[in-house]
């Protein structure tokens, strides 16, 4: 039997973890572009989910990474680890089992994670209830 394979903008269908679902919505109310939630558990990566959105300009990138926190930190979780906020043109939110992403549209094309991480799998996200 032949291997199927899955076209790049095919999205698995997954149910999301709380904390990953948190994270989505709040860049969705802080209109962040392009979200997107990539599964690394298979690529053997060192955290299971990437979250990776894009902002237009360095205050809204600020204003995504600060919604993020806040809604984690309301739900009781707090980031490990913060890196890029004071320059952000790429702000890296680390919570252990996800890590989220927020770039300025350049500097995620110039990154490229989604090419980088190419054997992880992207997610479906669900429609907000």
């Amino acid at each position: 039997m032949a291997k199927t394979e899955r076209r790049p903008e095919q999205r698995r269908r997954t149910r999301l973890p709380k904390s990953i679902e948190l994270a989505v919505r709040a860049a969705e109310d802080k209109k962040a572009q392009d979200i997107t939630v990539l599964d690394l558990r298979k690529a053997h990566g060192f955290t299971d989910y990437f979250v990776i959105c894009s902002g237009t300009n360095s205050r809204q990138i600020r204003a995504i990474a600060d919604g993020i926190a806040d809604a984690l930190s309301a739900a009781g979780s707090r980031p490990s680890h913060i890196e890029g906020y004071d320059r952000s043109e790429w702000v890296l939110v680390d919570y252990f089992d996800f890590v989220v992403h927020v770039f300025t549209p350049d500097t995620r094309a110039f990154y490229g994670l989604e090419r980088l991480w190419g054997s992880a799998e992207p997610v479906e996200i669900p429609a907000a209830p």
